[in-house]
């Protein structure tokens, strides 16, 4: 641990979203980087944090392999959300 994190005296753009109070969220939005390049790395970073977390463990559970099927499964509903509450009105007879 850094000196500054024992302190609390971690700067606004090193902190993570989860530390970031309410009054400071515009300002540590602001730190971010939301060119392409910074967004694809974030993606690239909150995947590697959930393989690390749920896939590549060393007594591995169905709990991500889960996560992300019933993901998959509410994603497509909403997709697919037109097409089923037409046929719900609809009438077979």
């Amino acid at each position: 641990i850094k000196m500054a994190d024992r302190l609390g005296k971690v700067p606004l753009s090193e902190k993570r979203l989860m530390d970031v109070k309410l009054g400071e969220l515009p300002a540590w939005a602001a730190t971010r980087d939301f060119t392409p390049n910074g967004i694809l790395a974030a993606i690239r970073r909150g995947h590697d944090r959930f393989q690390n977390k749920y896939i590549n463990v060393r007594k591995g559970g169905i709990g991500g392999v889960a996560m992300i099927l019933a993901g998959y499964v509410i994603l497509s509903y909403v997709w697919e959300y037109d097409h089923i509450k037409h046929d719900r009105w609809r009438k077979y007879h």
